[in-house]
């Protein structure tokens, strides 16, 4: 039998909160079922482990992250800016309640020298995703060099949200002038 969706919610927020505020490897299992209110037998009865509980918060986060971009870009009128709405999305990203000071795909990367399958494969999916919407925003602005553009950008984004961690009062102001100075000229 799964969880009740409110239920579920309580758990991913629990985990959420703690993991990206106290550390992964530092928050146990009882510190999330207190937070959350739910036994432990609840907890395991969604999630198999502390790990799956992790990657399942992560799928949430990707999803919300994707939502967020899906808007910045929509409110982009140039496929410059659609290309460097991602900017604006990590600034708006940050605002609401569930963000956070940095990536938590960046800080569970840092936490595990070698994580477990469902983790790494939750990292992968968000690196593989932004890389190929990258590389899809790209095209209209440098259509044979996209690919490369986009590893570019994406290397820019993690040093951006890294910088979340020194410079707490961080904007993406820099990291999008850099940015833009990679695409290339229109005649």
């Amino acid at each position: 039998m799964g969880l009740r969706s409110s239920t579920e919610a309580r758990i991913l927020d629990a985990a959420e909160d703690l993991f990206f505020s106290q550390g992964i490897f530092s928050t146990p299992i009882d510190a999330i079922t207190a937070r959350a209110g739910v036994s432990p037998a609840t907890l395991y009865r969604g999630y198999a482990s502390k790990d799956a509980l992790l990657a399942a918060v992560l799928e949430r986060r990707q999803n919300a992250w994707i939502e967020s971009w899906d808007e910045a870009i929509a409110r982009a009128s140039t496929d410059e800016q659609r290309l460097l709405a991602i900017f604006e999305a990590l600034d708006a990203f940050r605002e609401q309640p569930r963000g956070s000071r940095w990536c938590a795909f960046l800080g569970a990367s840092a936490e595990y020298a070698s994580a477990p399958p469902e983790v790494a494969a939750a990292i992968r999916a968000d690196t593989d995703a932004m890389r190929y919407r990258l590389t899809r925003l790209a095209e209209p602005v440098s259509a044979q060099d996209a690919p490369a553009l986009a590893e570019q950008l994406l290397l820019i984004v993690s040093g951006d949200l890294a910088m979340r961690l020194r410079a707490p009062d961080h904007t993406t102001g820099t990291a999008r002038a850099i940015a833009a100075s990679l695409i290339p000229q229109r005649a």
